[in-house]
Protein backbone atom coordinates (compact mmCIF):
# COMPACT_ATOMS: atom_id res chain seq x y z
CA UNK A 1 0.00 0.00 0.00
CA UNK A 2 2.91 2.34 0.65
CA UNK A 3 4.25 1.44 -2.79
CA UNK A 4 0.88 2.19 -4.39
CA UNK A 5 0.71 5.52 -2.55
CA UNK A 6 4.17 6.38 -3.88
CA UNK A 7 3.03 5.38 -7.39
CA UNK A 8 0.03 7.72 -7.11
CA UNK A 9 2.28 10.61 -6.02
CA UNK A 10 4.66 9.92 -8.93
CA UNK A 11 1.69 9.82 -11.34
CA UNK A 12 0.50 13.21 -10.06
CA UNK A 13 3.96 14.74 -10.50
CA UNK A 14 4.25 13.35 -14.04
CA UNK A 15 0.84 14.77 -14.93
CA UNK A 16 1.74 18.19 -13.48
CA UNK A 17 4.90 18.50 -15.56
CA UNK A 18 3.85 16.78 -18.82
CA UNK A 19 1.87 18.12 -21.72
CA UNK A 20 2.17 20.44 -24.69
CA UNK A 21 3.85 22.97 -22.39
CA UNK A 22 6.60 21.39 -20.29
CA UNK A 23 6.95 22.72 -16.75
CA UNK A 24 9.81 21.87 -14.39
CA UNK A 25 8.96 19.81 -11.31
CA UNK A 26 10.06 22.39 -8.75
CA UNK A 27 8.27 25.20 -10.57
CA UNK A 28 5.10 23.10 -10.92
CA UNK A 29 5.08 22.40 -7.18
CA UNK A 30 5.48 26.10 -6.40
CA UNK A 31 2.58 26.91 -8.73
CA UNK A 32 0.39 24.30 -7.01
CA UNK A 33 0.92 26.11 -3.70
CA UNK A 34 0.23 29.50 -5.36
CA UNK A 35 3.83 30.64 -5.21
CA UNK A 36 4.00 32.41 -8.53
CA UNK A 37 2.44 35.02 -10.78
CA UNK A 38 -1.29 34.26 -10.72
CA UNK A 39 -1.68 35.96 -14.09
CA UNK A 40 0.95 33.86 -15.83
CA UNK A 41 0.06 31.22 -18.41
CA UNK A 42 1.88 28.51 -16.46
CA UNK A 43 -0.08 29.25 -13.28
CA UNK A 44 -3.39 29.16 -15.16
CA UNK A 45 -2.38 25.89 -16.84
CA UNK A 46 -1.45 24.16 -13.59
CA UNK A 47 -4.26 25.50 -11.39
CA UNK A 48 -7.17 25.46 -13.86
CA UNK A 49 -6.32 22.61 -16.24
CA UNK A 50 -3.90 20.05 -14.87
CA UNK A 51 -4.84 20.01 -11.18
CA UNK A 52 -8.59 19.58 -11.83
CA UNK A 53 -7.84 16.75 -14.30
CA UNK A 54 -5.57 15.06 -11.76
CA UNK A 55 -8.20 15.32 -9.03
CA UNK A 56 -10.91 13.96 -11.33
CA UNK A 57 -8.59 11.21 -12.59
CA UNK A 58 -7.89 10.02 -9.05
CA UNK A 59 -11.58 10.13 -8.14
CA UNK A 60 -12.90 8.40 -11.28
CA UNK A 61 -10.09 5.84 -11.54
CA UNK A 62 -10.38 5.03 -7.86
CA UNK A 63 -14.17 4.84 -8.03
CA UNK A 64 -14.28 2.54 -11.08
CA UNK A 65 -11.67 0.12 -9.74
CA UNK A 66 -13.26 0.11 -6.27
CA UNK A 67 -16.68 -0.57 -7.83
CA UNK A 68 -15.12 -3.37 -9.88
CA UNK A 69 -13.53 -5.10 -6.90
CA UNK A 70 -16.77 -4.85 -4.89
CA UNK A 71 -18.95 -6.24 -7.71
CA UNK A 72 -16.51 -9.07 -8.40
CA UNK A 73 -16.69 -9.92 -4.71
CA UNK A 74 -20.49 -9.93 -4.72
CA UNK A 75 -20.88 -12.05 -7.84
CA UNK A 76 -17.71 -14.14 -7.35
CA UNK A 77 -17.07 -13.61 -11.04
CA UNK A 78 -13.77 -12.09 -12.28
CA UNK A 79 -15.38 -10.79 -15.49
CA UNK A 80 -17.89 -8.55 -13.74
CA UNK A 81 -17.15 -4.84 -13.88
CA UNK A 82 -19.24 -1.68 -13.32
CA UNK A 83 -20.41 -1.63 -16.94
CA UNK A 84 -21.56 -5.27 -17.05
CA UNK A 85 -24.78 -4.43 -15.23
CA UNK A 86 -25.91 -1.79 -17.73
CA UNK A 87 -24.64 1.17 -15.71
CA UNK A 88 -22.66 2.65 -18.59
CA UNK A 89 -25.45 1.86 -21.03
CA UNK A 90 -27.99 3.70 -18.88
CA UNK A 91 -25.72 6.71 -18.41
CA UNK A 92 -24.93 6.86 -22.13
CA UNK A 93 -28.61 6.61 -23.00
CA UNK A 94 -29.48 9.44 -20.61
CA UNK A 95 -26.75 11.70 -22.01
CA UNK A 96 -27.64 10.85 -25.63
CA UNK A 97 -31.30 11.66 -25.01
CA UNK A 98 -30.32 14.98 -23.41
CA UNK A 99 -28.08 15.90 -26.38
CA UNK A 100 -30.68 14.92 -28.98
CA UNK A 101 -33.39 16.95 -27.20
CA UNK A 102 -31.00 19.90 -26.77
CA UNK A 103 -31.57 20.09 -23.00
CA UNK A 104 -27.87 20.71 -22.37
CA UNK A 105 -28.19 23.92 -24.38
CA UNK A 106 -31.46 25.20 -22.88
CA UNK A 107 -30.78 24.20 -19.26
CA UNK A 108 -26.97 24.22 -19.16
CA UNK A 109 -23.95 21.92 -19.43
CA UNK A 110 -24.57 20.51 -15.94
CA UNK A 111 -27.58 18.71 -17.42
CA UNK A 112 -25.29 16.13 -19.07
CA UNK A 113 -23.85 14.64 -15.86
CA UNK A 114 -27.26 14.84 -14.19
CA UNK A 115 -28.86 12.95 -17.08
CA UNK A 116 -26.03 10.42 -17.04
CA UNK A 117 -26.43 9.80 -13.31
CA UNK A 118 -30.22 9.44 -13.61
CA UNK A 119 -29.87 7.05 -16.55
CA UNK A 120 -27.30 4.93 -14.71
CA UNK A 121 -29.44 4.64 -11.61
CA UNK A 122 -32.60 3.82 -13.54
CA UNK A 123 -30.78 0.86 -15.07
CA UNK A 124 -29.40 -0.21 -11.70
CA UNK A 125 -32.87 0.05 -10.17
CA UNK A 126 -34.33 -2.14 -12.91
CA UNK A 127 -31.59 -4.75 -12.45
CA UNK A 128 -32.14 -4.77 -8.69
CA UNK A 129 -35.95 -4.94 -8.80
CA UNK A 130 -36.16 -7.59 -11.52
CA UNK A 131 -33.30 -9.63 -10.06
CA UNK A 132 -34.74 -9.63 -6.54
CA UNK A 133 -37.58 -12.00 -5.85
CA UNK A 134 -39.51 -12.73 -2.66
CA UNK A 135 -37.34 -10.33 -0.68
CA UNK A 136 -34.14 -12.23 -1.49
CA UNK A 137 -31.36 -11.02 -3.75
CA UNK A 138 -30.36 -13.50 -6.46
CA UNK A 139 -26.94 -12.43 -7.69
CA UNK A 140 -26.97 -14.80 -10.67
CA UNK A 141 -30.31 -13.44 -11.93
CA UNK A 142 -29.10 -9.87 -11.41
CA UNK A 143 -26.00 -10.55 -13.49
CA UNK A 144 -27.94 -12.04 -16.40
CA UNK A 145 -30.57 -9.30 -16.30
CA UNK A 146 -27.86 -6.65 -16.17
CA UNK A 147 -26.21 -8.02 -19.30
CA UNK A 148 -29.55 -8.10 -21.17
CA UNK A 149 -30.51 -4.58 -20.06
CA UNK A 150 -27.09 -3.40 -21.19
CA UNK A 151 -27.80 -4.78 -24.68
CA UNK A 152 -31.22 -3.08 -24.75
CA UNK A 153 -29.68 0.26 -23.67
CA UNK A 154 -26.98 -0.07 -26.36
CA UNK A 155 -29.62 -0.70 -29.02
CA UNK A 156 -31.64 2.32 -27.88
CA UNK A 157 -28.43 4.34 -27.93
CA UNK A 158 -27.72 3.35 -31.54
CA UNK A 159 -31.28 4.30 -32.49
CA UNK A 160 -30.83 7.79 -31.01
CA UNK A 161 -27.50 8.17 -32.80
CA UNK A 162 -29.06 7.16 -36.13
CA UNK A 163 -31.77 9.85 -35.92
CA UNK A 164 -29.63 12.66 -34.45
CA UNK A 165 -28.03 15.57 -36.31
CA UNK A 166 -24.29 15.47 -37.20
CA UNK A 167 -23.43 17.90 -34.37
CA UNK A 168 -25.38 15.86 -31.83
CA UNK A 169 -23.84 12.65 -33.15
CA UNK A 170 -20.33 14.05 -32.69
CA UNK A 171 -21.11 15.13 -29.10
CA UNK A 172 -22.57 11.72 -28.23
CA UNK A 173 -19.61 9.79 -29.67
CA UNK A 174 -17.04 11.98 -27.93
CA UNK A 175 -18.83 11.64 -24.58
CA UNK A 176 -19.05 7.86 -24.84
CA UNK A 177 -15.27 7.62 -25.31
CA UNK A 178 -14.58 9.32 -21.98
CA UNK A 179 -12.72 12.47 -20.98
CA UNK A 180 -11.41 14.18 -17.83
CA UNK A 181 -11.97 17.62 -19.33
CA UNK A 182 -14.69 18.70 -16.89
CA UNK A 183 -14.95 22.52 -16.52
CA UNK A 184 -17.20 22.47 -13.44
CA UNK A 185 -14.94 22.39 -10.36
CA UNK A 186 -17.95 21.76 -8.12
CA UNK A 187 -18.70 18.48 -9.91
CA UNK A 188 -15.04 17.46 -9.65
CA UNK A 189 -14.95 18.03 -5.88
CA UNK A 190 -18.34 16.33 -5.45
CA UNK A 191 -17.07 13.26 -7.31
CA UNK A 192 -13.89 13.18 -5.22
CA UNK A 193 -15.72 13.53 -1.88
CA UNK A 194 -18.40 10.93 -2.76
CA UNK A 195 -15.71 8.47 -3.82
CA UNK A 196 -13.77 8.88 -0.57
CA UNK A 197 -16.96 8.54 1.49
CA UNK A 198 -17.90 5.29 -0.26
CA UNK A 199 -14.35 3.97 0.24
CA UNK A 200 -14.67 4.58 4.00
CA UNK A 201 -18.17 3.03 4.16
CA UNK A 202 -17.03 -0.04 2.20
CA UNK A 203 -14.56 -0.89 4.98
CA UNK A 204 -17.51 -1.67 7.26
CA UNK A 205 -18.23 -4.58 4.90
CA UNK A 206 -14.76 -6.11 4.72
CA UNK A 207 -15.80 -9.22 6.69
CA UNK A 208 -18.90 -9.89 4.54
CA UNK A 209 -16.82 -9.51 1.36
CA UNK A 210 -14.19 -11.94 2.65
CA UNK A 211 -16.92 -14.38 3.72
CA UNK A 212 -18.75 -14.13 0.37
CA UNK A 213 -15.67 -15.62 -1.32
CA UNK A 214 -16.87 -18.95 0.12
CA UNK A 215 -20.37 -18.52 -1.31
CA UNK A 216 -23.58 -17.00 0.05
CA UNK A 217 -24.68 -20.10 1.96
CA UNK A 218 -21.37 -20.57 3.78
CA UNK A 219 -21.18 -16.83 4.49
CA UNK A 220 -24.65 -17.03 6.03
CA UNK A 221 -23.60 -19.91 8.29
CA UNK A 222 -20.59 -17.84 9.37
CA UNK A 223 -23.02 -15.27 10.75
CA UNK A 224 -23.10 -12.83 7.82
CA UNK A 225 -26.45 -11.33 6.84
CA UNK A 226 -25.77 -11.90 3.13
CA UNK A 227 -29.04 -10.34 1.97
CA UNK A 228 -28.30 -6.98 3.59
CA UNK A 229 -24.58 -7.08 2.75
CA UNK A 230 -25.17 -7.76 -0.96
CA UNK A 231 -27.80 -5.03 -1.19
CA UNK A 232 -25.66 -2.37 0.48
CA UNK A 233 -22.52 -3.31 -1.46
CA UNK A 234 -24.47 -3.29 -4.72
CA UNK A 235 -25.76 0.21 -3.96
CA UNK A 236 -22.26 1.43 -3.05
CA UNK A 237 -20.78 0.06 -6.29
CA UNK A 238 -23.64 1.60 -8.26
CA UNK A 239 -23.06 5.03 -6.68
CA UNK A 240 -19.36 4.84 -7.57
CA UNK A 241 -19.98 3.80 -11.16
CA UNK A 242 -22.90 6.18 -11.68
CA UNK A 243 -21.01 9.23 -10.41
CA UNK A 244 -17.91 8.36 -12.44
CA UNK A 245 -19.72 7.73 -15.71
CA UNK A 246 -21.94 10.80 -15.37
CA UNK A 247 -18.94 13.12 -14.95
CA UNK A 248 -16.22 11.53 -17.11
CA UNK A 249 -18.16 9.47 -19.63
CA UNK A 250 -17.59 5.81 -20.43
CA UNK A 251 -14.06 4.75 -19.43
CA UNK A 252 -13.71 1.00 -19.81
CA UNK A 253 -11.39 -1.67 -18.44
CA UNK A 254 -10.42 0.19 -15.25
CA UNK A 255 -12.91 -1.73 -13.12
CA UNK A 256 -11.88 -5.02 -14.73
CA UNK A 257 -8.11 -4.96 -15.04
CA UNK A 258 -7.14 -3.27 -11.74
CA UNK A 259 -8.79 -5.87 -9.43
CA UNK A 260 -7.23 -8.67 -11.52
CA UNK A 261 -3.75 -7.22 -11.17
CA UNK A 262 -4.11 -6.69 -7.44
CA UNK A 263 -5.43 -10.19 -6.77
CA UNK A 264 -2.50 -11.57 -8.73
CA UNK A 265 0.08 -9.75 -6.59
CA UNK A 266 -1.67 -9.08 -3.27
CA UNK A 267 -4.12 -11.95 -2.79
CA UNK A 268 -7.84 -11.82 -2.06
CA UNK A 269 -8.05 -10.16 1.36
CA UNK A 270 -10.46 -7.23 1.01
CA UNK A 271 -8.81 -5.36 3.88
CA UNK A 272 -5.97 -4.74 1.43
CA UNK A 273 -7.86 -4.92 -1.88
CA UNK A 274 -10.28 -2.03 -1.28
CA UNK A 275 -7.83 0.79 -0.65
CA UNK A 276 -5.25 -0.73 -3.02
CA UNK A 277 -7.84 -0.73 -5.82
CA UNK A 278 -8.55 2.94 -5.18
CA UNK A 279 -4.86 3.87 -5.24
CA UNK A 280 -3.90 1.85 -8.32
CA UNK A 281 -7.05 2.85 -10.22
CA UNK A 282 -6.35 6.53 -9.59
CA UNK A 283 -2.71 6.15 -10.68
CA UNK A 284 -3.70 4.26 -13.83
CA UNK A 285 -6.23 6.85 -14.95
CA UNK A 286 -3.95 9.82 -14.21
CA UNK A 287 -1.15 8.25 -16.29
CA UNK A 288 -3.64 7.32 -19.04
CA UNK A 289 -4.73 10.96 -19.14
CA UNK A 290 -1.09 12.02 -19.57
CA UNK A 291 -0.80 9.67 -22.56
CA UNK A 292 -4.09 10.93 -24.01
CA UNK A 293 -2.82 14.53 -23.81
CA UNK A 294 0.67 13.94 -25.18
CA UNK A 295 0.57 11.18 -27.84
CA UNK A 296 -0.86 13.40 -30.60
CA UNK A 297 -0.19 16.76 -28.95
CA UNK A 298 -1.53 19.45 -29.36
CA UNK A 299 -4.64 17.34 -30.04
CA UNK A 300 -6.08 15.06 -27.38
CA UNK A 301 -7.22 11.44 -27.56
CA UNK A 302 -10.29 10.25 -25.63
CA UNK A 303 -9.05 8.63 -22.45
CA UNK A 304 -11.27 5.60 -23.05
CA UNK A 305 -9.14 4.75 -26.08
CA UNK A 306 -5.98 4.61 -23.93
CA UNK A 307 -7.54 2.57 -21.10
CA UNK A 308 -9.12 0.16 -23.59
CA UNK A 309 -5.88 -0.52 -25.46
CA UNK A 310 -3.67 -0.82 -22.36
CA UNK A 311 -6.27 -2.74 -20.36
CA UNK A 312 -6.95 -5.20 -23.17
CA UNK A 313 -3.27 -5.92 -23.78
CA UNK A 314 -2.50 -6.35 -20.07
CA UNK A 315 -5.51 -8.63 -19.58
CA UNK A 316 -4.49 -10.86 -22.51
CA UNK A 317 -0.92 -11.08 -21.18
CA UNK A 318 -2.23 -12.00 -17.72
CA UNK A 319 -4.44 -14.75 -19.11
CA UNK A 320 -1.65 -16.18 -21.29
CA UNK A 321 0.68 -16.12 -18.28
CA UNK A 322 -1.84 -18.05 -16.19
CA UNK A 323 -2.10 -20.78 -18.83
CA UNK A 324 1.62 -21.31 -18.73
Amino acid sequence: MLGLTALLIISVLISLTSGEMKIGLWKALKLVFSQGDEQSLEYMLVSQVRMPRILLGIAVGGALSLAGVILQGIYRNPLVEPFTLGISGGASLGVALTIVLGLHVTIGGVMLPIAGFIGAFLMVFMVYVIGSGQGKVNVHNMLLIGVMISFVASSAMMFLMSVSSPDSLHSIIFWTMGSLDEPNSGLIWLTFIVTLMVLVISYFFVQPLNALRLGEEKAYHLGINTNVAVRVLFILASVLAGVSVSVAGVIGFVGLIIPHLLRLFLGTDYRILLVSSFLLGGSFLVLSDVMARTIISPNELPIGVITGIIGGIVFILMMSGKKQ
